[in-house]
């Protein structure tokens, strides 16, 4: 009788773990274990300064400009500037409470980063993804594909429908953080050059 409920819990136990997918499917010249360790390094990062190129290109409109990102734990300040930003167009606050500022136009207020660039400016920019993907992380909380290059780093990354090449890392202050990504989905595709990282944890 106990061989019986023990079979009987196991084959439970066997086929209700089958249901369970990860949310990372890794592959690609990269080890698991290191890419463990450095996903959890690099986790930590919880303040940065970040000044690049971000370009954007679609079937209606394209255009680039200079990005300038800060960030303070939950709290970011994002500055676009040039074409892209339509001049200038500046994001404060975090998630769930958002402040939208475009020059010569106005102050807008809402809860995503994303919708309030896309209701304003028309570009659909994945903020709250590209917390993570600029550190070569995905972002929690959905399913992933990562390819992984021969350091364990992320060489290209599947998520949200989105395909993402991570086309270049430096390192700095004993992190390793991308330099050049390029993201598309459908027929937009973003390009995000980063020429200064300054890379902060916060919290230790």
């Amino acid at each position: 009788m106990r061989l019986n409920t023990l079979l009987a819990v196991t084959l439970l136990l066997a086929s209700g773990c089958s249901t369970f997918t990860p949310r990372e499917v890794l592959q690609g010249q990269g080890n698991a274990q290191a890419w463990q360790v450095h996903k959890t390094q690099t986790s930590q990062i919880d303040g940065w300064q970040i000044s690049g190129k971000l370009g954007i290109r679609a079937p209606q409109d394209s255009g680039s400009g200079t990005l300038f990102w800060l960030q303070r734990q939950d709290y970011f300040d994002i500055r676009l500037s040039g074409p892209l930003g339509r001049g200038a167009a500046r994001l404060t606050g975090r998630d769930g409470a958002v402040n939208l500022e475009i020059a010569n136009q106005g102050r807008y207020q809402g809860e995503s980063a994303q919708a309030l660039l896309g209701e304003q400016l028309g570009w659909q920019l994945p903020v709250s993804q590209l917390h993570w993907w600029i550190r070569g992380l995905p972002a929690p909380g959905s399913r992933s594909q990562l390819t992984l290059d021969s350091d364990s780093r992320l060489a290209a990354l599947q998520q949200d429908g989105w395909q993402l090449q991570f086309l270049d890392y430096r390192d700095q202050h004993g992190f390793s953080l991308p330099q050049r990504l390029k993201a598309q989905r459908g027929e937009l595709q973003i390009i995000l050059v980063i020429k200064d990282w300054q890379a902060r944890q916060l919290g230790h």
